[in-house]
């Protein structure tokens, strides 16, 4: 945290990250408007989101997930590798498993909807600021369903970058294609591979694209 310029309390320090800009401006102009807040700086994508948090050090990183260049997701998880300090809050359109469930199990502090009210907003980086978790309450109430109803092995929704690469695969792209295109490594690309077989329940490349495409998942 640092000063607060006007009231010299601490202030939770943030990063924004969105790939669109009218978004990150909304954002920015609410929390510098309010006392108690500071905004270090913006990225536009998960890729970028990293390097910025390894050289601003934000308190908080308001993390959308599905992003051009560089997801969320992947992102958050990079942070808790790394054991980075900043606490990840998600601030995105969408409440599905396959977005919700995989940003809280790659390390997210938190997850709200871009439909919260502005004091709630407020609230909830207070809150992941001091590493309390925070969730929307329809969040939380997917969550809740997934813990009373475990799913069958083999059935497990696969997540956004999942199905960024498993639409790469039913192109017939390489990994290191594959990689190249999402601007990620191929041992990434091998790890959601990995990923993505036990949740469907496949072994290979050509399993996955046919089952996928069975349950809808592709086409």
């Amino acid at each position: 945290m640092t000063e607060d310029a006007a009231t010299g309390d601490a202030a939770i320090t943030l990063l924004i990250v969105d790939d669109h800009p009218v978004v990150r401006d909304g954002l920015r102009g609410m929390f510098e408007s309010a006392p108690g807040f500071r905004v270090l700086g913006e990225a536009s994508n998960g890729v970028e989101a990293l390097s910025l948090t390894a050289g601003l050090d934000p308190d908080v990183i308001l993390m959308d997930l599905r992003m051009p260049g560089g997801g969320g997701v992947d992102a958050i998880r990079e942070l808790t590798r790394t054991g980075a300090r900043a606490k990840v809050l998600v601030l995105t359109t969408y409440d599905t498993d396959s977005d919700t469930l995989p940003a809280i199990e790659a390390g997210a502090t938190g997850y709200l909807l871009k439909d919260a009210p502005r004091e709630e907003l407020f609230t909830a980086v207070r809150a992941a600021a001091q590493g309390r978790t925070v969730l929307s309450p329809a969040v939380a109430s997917r969550l809740v369903s997934a813990v009373r109803a475990p799913r069958a092995p083999g059935n497990e929704p696969l997540s956004a970058r999942e199905r960024e690469v498993l639409a790469l695969v039913a192109k017939g792209t390489s990994n290191r294609e594959i990689a190249r295109e999402l601007f990620i490594s191929e041992a990434t690309v091998k790890t959601h591979l990995t990923h993505l077989y036990t949740k469907l329940g496949v072994k290979d490349r050509a399993a996955a694209v046919a089952v996928a495409y069975d349950r809808g998942i592709l086409g």
